[in-house]
């Protein structure tokens, strides 16, 4: 369910009060069923909200695995220790769920990174707490935007550190990387390019040389090892050739190249999901909303693509 005091509440509830979204599939929320309640009588919808039915055939009404951890007096778009904890209850809870083999695939709602901090979880993101969780080494933050798929180098990182990640053991195991897991979860051989880090992809060294120093010996190393990637292009046109079905994903250097991306292309529709995983994740491609949450004018877009993304990726 995510932070409780942002909008993941409402995006859940509207999705999943859907009709035509709920016989596309089973969702069950993990999070807290009182404020579900509360967040459906705030949005005036007739949908009641039960516990999860396990093996029983669902009854069209919103499931919950219940963890009854928010205080009934939870304030909305605040900072919160308490909504922390409890996101990282969810999150912890989901996992274990799967490990179980109760759930196929997880879809989680945007927390905030300080409150989950607040509430005693070190981690800058649901991205490394998961793989953590999961013991998983090797993983990386992906998005996906209809025929446009990103793959970042780095995260949350800031942007000076972060070109300093660009080298060529780094970019070169990312390509491997992508190129296995990518191809593993849509069953098919992948095309891969890499975008420059330097406007115009350096112009052959005259705006920097971490093209030529870097990720163009990355990509002759794997092309030497049979994989089908090309570049480094220039970053202000790859994205768009990505959307348009040219190439199955796109390696971004830092996050906000990847991310402006997606969001000026698919703002609302596209979906983060973590590769590397033993599990298919997905996410919205938003965070908490603060400055709106608990005023029912939260899109639900993003939340209801990426919980048809799970469902179909654990299907493919």
């Amino acid at each position: 369910m995510g932070d409780a005091a942002g909008i993941g509440p409402e995006i859940i509830v509207k999705s999943l009060s859907d009709p035509q979204f709920r016989d596309s599939g089973r969702a069950v929320v993990i999070g807290d069923a009182n404020v579900l309640r509360r967040t459906v009588t705030m949005l005036g919808l007739e949908i009641a909200v039960v516990d999860f039915a396990g093996d029983k055939e669902p009854t069209g009404s919103i499931e919950v695995v219940d963890l009854a951890n928010l205080p009934s007096d939870l304030k909305i778009g605040e900072v919160s220790a308490g909504t922390g904890k409890a996101a990282g209850e969810f999150i912890e809870k989901a996992v274990d769920l799967w490990k179980q083999g109760s759930i196929d695939a997880i879809c989680t709602a945007p927390i905030n990174k300080r409150s989950l901090g607040l509430g005693g979880y070190s981690y800058p993101g649901h991205t490394e707490f998961i793989a953590s969780l999961t013991n998983t080494n090797q993983f990386a933050m992906s998005f996906f935007a209809e025929k446009l798929r990103v793959v970042l180098l780095s995260t949350h990182l800031p942007l000076a550190k972060a070109i300093e990640c660009v080298t060529t053991e780094s970019m070169s195991n990312l390509i491997e990387f992508t190129n296995r897991s990518l191809s593993a979860l849509l069953k098919r051989d992948v095309k891969i390019a890499v975008a420059g880090v330097n406007p115009h992809a350096s112009e052959n060294g005259m705006f920097g040389t971490e093209e030529a120093d870097s990720i163009e010996p990355a990509i002759d190393l794997c092309r030497a090892n049979g994989i089908e990637v090309s570049g480094p292009f220039s970053p202000d046109t790859i994205f768009l050739r990505g959307f348009r079905g040219e190439f199955d994903a796109v390696i971004a250097c830092y996050h906000d190249q990847a991310t402006i991306a997606v969001k000026c292309l698919s703002f609302g529709s596209a979906v983060n999901v973590t590769l590397g995983l033993p599990l298919v994740r997905t996410s919205v491609d938003h965070g908490t909303a603060f400055d709106i949450a608990g005023k029912g004018i939260a899109d639900e877009s993003s939340m209801s693509v990426a919980i048809k993304l799970a469902g179909e990726l654990v299907s493919v």
